[in-house]
């Protein structure tokens, strides 16, 4: 039972920080139409920018914010330069978004160094505690946390404030929303930035929960988030949050008992769900 237990809740870790990579997909995707490959790059690039400043000033939270500003800022540059030539053209955006995240990983390598680089959580979430007889490490209850935080703040904005409303009808109606005197290059805009912000919040977060980080784990960690857009269903925001914890706790349990199926099980998951539900496990924009 202990053991079951610390799958769980190791899973459920490691499916929240999915999440937060997959959430930007999913709302790149289901509020702007955008195909964006590019995702893992900018995991990538807020785990490097975060960690340097966490190693460097010795603050967890400055990391974070480094993280979140470097997401914001190539957010920005990613959709004015790359993403905003090519609205509507889906082969296009795929094409130009790959070639971005290999250019974005080399650049890591110039700026960085091309050596691992290693990071540790901070001294107030370092250890576990005890419920009973279940060992509850601080770092992975945390990281939960933060995800059930921000998928509800990120819910409530979207569907509860006058900010998405605005994105809301501007997905359905640019054009009207433009003769309202709203700028909608400004609102996607700020969408494409919160989404590559939530990527590099993930990349931070997950520097401290896998010990090590690398140039190459972009590549990997996207493949996993486009897992979890397909499962979840493309463009649905609830179905990403459950999507993410659905692969987090196959791959804690497979990764346990049968290693060598951890990243297959996923995958046999992504092909189940394409044969008996293209749609996805839930409706689009949910």
């Amino acid at each position: 039972m202990d053991l079951i237990m610390s799958l769980t809740i190791n899973g459920l870790a490691t499916g929240m920080l999915i999440f937060l990579l997959a959430a930007g997909l999913t709302l790149i995707f289901g509020l702007m139409d955008v195909l964006n490959f590019a995702h893992g790059g900018l995991f990538v690039w807020g785990a490097f920018s975060g960690v340097w400043v966490y190693t460097t000033t010795g603050s967890f939270i400055a990391g974070i914010l480094a993280a979140i500003i470097t997401g914001l800022i190539l957010g920005a540059i990613t959709e004015y330069l790359i993403i905003r030539p090519v609205y509507g053209n889906h082969v296009q955006q795929i094409l130009i978004t790959l070639g971005l995240m290999l250019v974005l990983g080399e650049l890591i390598k110039v700026v960085f160094g091309p050596e691992q680089r290693s990071a540790q959580p901070p001294a107030f979430l370092e250890g576990s505690f005890m419920v009973g007889d279940i060992i509850l490490i601080k770092y992975r209850l945390f990281i939960i946390v933060v995800g059930i935080l921000i998928y509800s703040a990120v819910s409530f904005l979207l569907k509860r404030t006058r900010i998405g409303l605005i994105v809301r009808a501007g997905v359905m109606n640019k054009e009207m929303v433009q003769t309202l005197g709203i700028n909608i290059r400004m609102v996607f805009m700020a969408v494409f930035m919160v989404g590559a912000a939530m990527a590099a919040l993930s990349g931070m977060l997950m520097a401290p929960y896998s010990g090590v980080i690398y140039a190459e784990m972009g590549l990997e960690f996207a493949i996993l988030a486009f897992i979890v857009v397909v499962i979840g269903g493309m463009g649905s925001f609830k179905g990403s949050l459950f999507a993410a914890l659905l692969v987090g706790l196959t791959q804690a349990f497979m990764a346990y008992y049968v290693p060598v199926l951890s990243l297959a099980a996923n995958m046999l998951l992504m092909a189940a769900v394409l044969v008996f539900r293209p749609q996805g496990l839930f409706q689009v924009k949910g």
